[in-house]
């Protein structure tokens, strides 16, 4: 709890000093600000905490007993399941893809009622969670096959640039934003454990080089995923 109190001092520190000495205004709902805060500080607590003792633990476990088991079928099977289940229940991107719904909807993109707005939500979900899906793929083929990271990142950004200049100006930002809400609080724990866990267990592969680096094409395929959903409607 300390810990968590400590991380969060900055923020709290950085808007109390423009609330009180910059705008000069007081602090609204003081008391139901400071109850937040503890709340906050119990959420940051039990969260890390569930970390340590659950998610990190049965990621690194489940990547072992793949590895000794030999199959890279079901191993490229969990890891697509991982990436495209955690990103489907992310609670960031739900949001945002339900706030793209509305805007589409405002701008005259799509029709202004439940059910497309619903829909619109729903493909943009399945769309960026198939797309985290396939970066797993790929980031555990490249643990297993020793491929340079820099070579794939760069070349996935290339795609990116050049798929910006076919895709709807109205998707790009949406396409662009997608690519950061999916490496949140329920994707990047386990992947994180995956990568680790796989490259400590092959022979040659180290965890420090080559476990890590999930994340970044967690977060670079959904941009391209999204552009290709808006050229596509």
């Amino acid at each position: 709890m300390l810990e968590s109190v400590r991380d969060l001092a900055p923020i709290i520190a950085v808007i109390g000093f423009f609330q009180l000495v910059i705008l000069r205004q007081p602090i609204p709902d003081l008391g139901g600000l400071l109850i937040g805060t503890v709340l906050v500080v119990l959420g940051l607590t039990l969260f890390i905490h569930g970390l340590k003792v659950g998610l990190f633990p049965i990621g690194e476990s489940m990547a072992h007993d793949f590895a000794r088991k030999g199959s890279l079928f079901w191993l490229l099977a969990f890891a697509f399941a991982l990436g495209f289940g955690t990103t489907v229940a992310e609670p960031a991107l739900i949001a945002v893809a339900d706030e793209a719904a509305k805007v589409a909807a405002t701008g005259g993109m799509i029709e202004n009622t439940d059910p497309a707005r619903e829909s619109y939500a729903d493909g943009l979900r399945l769309t960026v969670a198939l797309s985290v899906g396939a970066a797993i793929v790929i980031g555990v083929l490249r643990i297993i096959k020793g491929w340079p990271l820099q070579f794939l990142i760069v070349g996935g950004y290339i795609g990116v640039v050049i798929m910006t200049f076919f895709a709807p100006p109205e998707i790009i930002g949406i396409a662009y934003d997608s690519g950061g809400v999916t490496t949140s609080t329920i994707t990047v724990p386990l992947v994180t454990a995956l990568g680790v866990g796989l490259a400590s267990s092959i022979q040659g592969r180290n965890p420090l080089t080559d476990g890590f680096g999930l994340i970044a094409f967690a977060s670079l395929t959904p941009m391209i995923f999204v552009m290709g959903y808006g050229i596509m409607l």
